[in-house]
């Protein structure tokens, strides 16, 4: 990264940063996509027993990784201030955190996870698939969350195209393994949907050494000898960590739960039901990827502008962000509005999920309008290392508004499981403009602390 002096090196340095996060992004969530789809082209229930699956395993995943990813502004802001030498020392802390959260995962897991399927109302099928996808997945838990820390590193730095490589390299490997082993080709155990559990556990694995191989070989990053010195554990530096990632880590995790809490209460519905709310919800899942690229490019550049003391290029930078949102978020709405049949048949053949996913699709355009700009937003707050007044927010705005109000008109209104999505869509809308206000009230306190410390 650089300082940039006009708004042409500003845009040009964003989409330098963002494009290949994107991507990266894209392909991430095609894993999940590939998943969820392979598992309901081999059946119904196997799409069901997934998207449970999916739905208690990816707010965990999220959250925690929200944690880990509090070394994206620690890093950003060295960089900004020319104090390059913490960077290695920070790393290996975000590591070591990375190692105890897995262990907590798993051992949550052990635990937990047979008590919350038997307690839902699910098919045999559908309960077996749920488990024993998680089973599989339990082990890329450690892989996943260190390749959180080395990809986070390596993004702090503007180096975003390595973690972009890495992944499309790892997506083919992915469908691959998917091919393989949910249909039993080749020779290799039919397993459906567990299937593409296990095929997800070793691309974690696959990605995670690549990442460390490129992050203590890699030309660009040996200035930084991220493994030339392994340090032990520090309380100073977790406490740091923690202190700015748990913050994100709960915030992320109170959006994506609120998302499989609706799909958990999906279950008191038919399988029909669940696969096409599923369906629906994966992939506006995939649209989400654009507006959380822009929030992590944001992270970024803005923690980069705020170390460097030039608190009006951070505020730029929010701005074209925020608006670069908005504008994709109209696009990837006319596109649903005109191709919603053709999206649903990519996740089933089954007539009756067809329909039903393309109606929970028209909802998802109103929801992820308001995505795009509470996620940039909450990007731009973590440049600043403002972290806990968005997490209060967003747990207000999901939790005591919009999930209530879904579980209101679910419950108690003829519009059934579509009153879920309207209650998604009204907790999104009040987290967004919350969020935006606190973004403003941060950005004019920061220009009048850097006016202060010039003037004295």
């Amino acid at each position: 990264m650089q300082l940039t002096l006009t708004m042409g090196q500003k845009w040009k340095q964003l989409f330098y940063i963002l494009l290949p996060i994107l991507i990266t992004q894209l392909a991430l969530s095609a894993m999940t996509f590939f998943d969820t789809n392979m598992s309901g082209h081999f059946s119904p229930a196997d799409l069901a027993g997934v998207a449970i699956g999916v739905s208690l395993w990816v707010p965990v995943q999220t959250g925690l990784n929200g944690i880990l990813m509090a070394i994206t502004p620690i890093v950003s802001q060295l960089v900004g201030a020319q104090r390059k030498d913490k960077v290695s020392y920070y790393v290996i802390q975000a590591l070591w955190l990375s190692l105890a959260l897995s262990i907590v995962v798993l051992i949550a897991g052990i635990i937990l996870v047979k008590p919350i399927l038997n307690g839902m109302n699910l098919e045999l099928r559908v309960h077996n698939v749920a488990l024993y996808y998680l089973c599989a997945m339990a082990f890329g838990v450690v892989p996943l969350f260190a390749y959180t820390v080395l990809r986070s590193f390596m993004d702090a730095l503007g180096q975003t195209r390595f973690t972009m490589l890495i992944t499309l390299m790892s997506l083919p490997i992915n469908v691959l393994l998917n091919y393989l082993l949910i249909y039993g080709n080749w020779g290799f155990p039919r397993l459906g949907g567990v299937g593409s559990g296990v095929a997800t556990a070793t691309t974690y694995w696959i990605i995670m050494l690549v990442a460390g191989i490129t992050a203590h070989r890699g030309k660009i990053f040996t200035e930084y000898r991220i493994f030339s010195k392994i340090y032990g554990i520090a309380a100073s530096a977790l406490k740091e960590l923690i202190k700015i990632g748990v913050p994100i880590g709960f915030a992320i995790f109170f959006e994506t739960a609120v998302f499989s809490a609706v799909t958990l209460f999906m279950s008191s519905y038919n399988t029909a039901t669940i696969a096409a709310h599923q369906a629906a919800m994966n992939f506006a899942s995939t649209l989400y990827m654009i507006p959380l690229s822009i929030c992590m490019a944001l992270t970024i550049l803005v923690g980069f502008e705020t170390g460097a003391s030039r608190p009006r290029d951070a505020k730029t930078y929010s701005v074209m962000g925020i608006s670069s949102a908005v504008g994709l978020s109209l696009i990837t709405a006319i596109i649903l509005l005109i191709w919603g049949e053709q999206v649903a048949r990519l996740y089933s053949t089954d007539l009756q999920v067809i329909q039903l996913a393309q109606h929970f699709l028209i909802y998802a355009i109103f929801f992820q309008i308001s995505d795009a700009v509470a996620t940039p937003t909450q990007g731009a707050l973590r440049g600043y290392k403002d972290v806990n007044p968005a997490f209060l927010l967003t747990f207000l705005s999901y939790w005591v508004i919009g999930l209530p109000v879904g579980y209101i008109l679910a419950r108690w209104t003829t519009w059934g499981p579509y009153g879920y999505w309207i209650g998604l869509i009204t907790g999104l809308a009040v987290g967004a403009i919350l969020l935006l206000w606190r973004l403003v009230r941060v950005q004019h306190r920061f220009a009048e602390q850097k006016q202060h410390a010039k003037a004295t």
